[in-house]
């Protein structure tokens, strides 16, 4: 009995123990309150157009509707609906090319997610890296990869900038923040307030570009401009008290348009008239829902935006990677695929890790097709 009472004395010890150890970076994961962070970048803050109240607001969209929880069924689903949000195999992945970037061209590499390199003019920008295993504060529980990121960080070539479009777990990591700012020299290009977080895990400030939507800055001869986005941010139980945004990078004579995380709204059509016409477009078209119509744009939107923005190239991201809302894992490239046609817009559907040349894209193949017939 004695004996029996001593192991089960060792094995919650070493439960407790096991939890301790994943739990130890969840303070950390949080990230910063940046009001209560640095005196110049609250002031920056609060003099923001789209800050009042103590928070961020999309001021270039109408009332947006931010889920305050998951709807009701959500979370019965989620889990008893497993299946049909996963691929029925493994997702075919493609090793990056290595040749150097072209010196006035445009390549662009999928890695999964948001995780987008760009290489434009010679140059390489690093779009919403995202490497760990799961997207949420403690990798013990949350959304988990559905694929192998097909590239490890440290095989990445050199690296002229890294541009984050917002806070959430799956478009920040910090595993690979840290990771870039101990092997890289690149600058974050952030929205405003999320240098906060950086600083807490380690970025030194030099290397911190923080903007608010309208400014830019010049990095490695590439012109980069904070845009809007109808969206949301937070880390943890506070929201909206970081900036959210997309991308507009700008060489010699290409463009390129990052959306990040959005609902589709009007100010698309502005941000073409002042900024396109673009060659290439990364527009998300997973996670979403009837239930948070205004945060997430749907494949459809997608190509409405693209078309606003005086896009060329579409290129879809933010699906396959991560299972977050309810929708079955490919019909996001299946009902993109389709408006695109009907819409005589091109597109292109690489396997994560393909590089894409946007002069010279492939026709869409319907990969994920052959992998859903087995």
């Amino acid at each position: 009995m004695a004996g029996s009472r001593a192991s089960k004395r060792l094995v919650a010890a070493a439960v407790a123990a096991a939890a301790g150890w994943a739990l130890r970076d969840v303070p950390a994961e949080l990230g910063a309150r940046p009001l209560r962070s640095d005196g110049r970048r609250a002031a920056r803050m609060r003099d923001s157009p789209q800050f009042r109240d103590g928070v961020f607001h999309n001021s270039m969209a109408a009332a947006t509707r931010v889920p305050a929880g998951p709807p009701p069924g959500m979370v019965r689903e989620l889990i008893t609906g497993a299946d049909r949000r996963r691929p029925p195999g493994a997702v075919p992945l493609l090793t990056p090319s290595a040749a150097p970037p072209p010196a006035g061209g445009l390549r662009v590499v999928w890695y999964g997610h948001a995780s987008t390199l760009v290489e434009i003019e010679g140059r390489r920008v690093l779009f919403d890296p995202v490497w760990s295993r799961r997207v949420s504060p403690s990798q013990l529980v949350g959304p988990k990869r559905l694929h192998p990121v097909p590239a490890s960080l440290g095989s990445l070539p050199p690296i002229d900038a890294i541009a984050i479009s917002h806070d959430h777990y799956d478009h920040l990591d910090l595993a690979t923040v840290r990771t870039l700012a101990r092997t890289r020299t690149a600058p974050f290009l952030v929205p405003l307030g999320i240098g906060a977080h950086l600083a807490k895990w380690g970025v030194p400030a030099e290397r911190v570009i923080e903007l608010d939507w309208g400014e830019d800055a010049e990095v490695a001869g590439l012109r980069f401009t904070a845009t809007a986005a109808r969206h949301f941010s937070g880390r943890a139980f506070s929201r909206n008290e970081t900036l959210w945004g997309s991308w507009v990078v700008a060489g010699a004579r290409r463009k390129v348009f990052f959306a990040g995380d959005s609902g589709y709204f009007q100010g698309y059509a502005g941000i073409g008239a002042e900024h396109g016409p673009f060659d290439l477009t990364l527009m998300p078209i997973g996670a979403y829902s009837p239930a948070w119509p205004d945060i997430h744009m749907d494949p459809e939107e997608a190509v409405n935006a693209h078309v606003d923005l005086g896009g060329g190239l579409l290129l879809p991201v933010h699906w396959a990677t991560f299972a977050l809302a309810l929708h079955p894992w490919a019909e996001p490239v299946d009902r993109l695929w389709r408006e695109a046609k009907a819409r005589d817009v091109r597109i292109v559907a690489p396997r994560p890790g393909e590089t894409v040349d946007v002069d010279a894209a492939p026709a869409v193949d319907g990969w994920w097709e052959t992998l859903i017939r087995g």
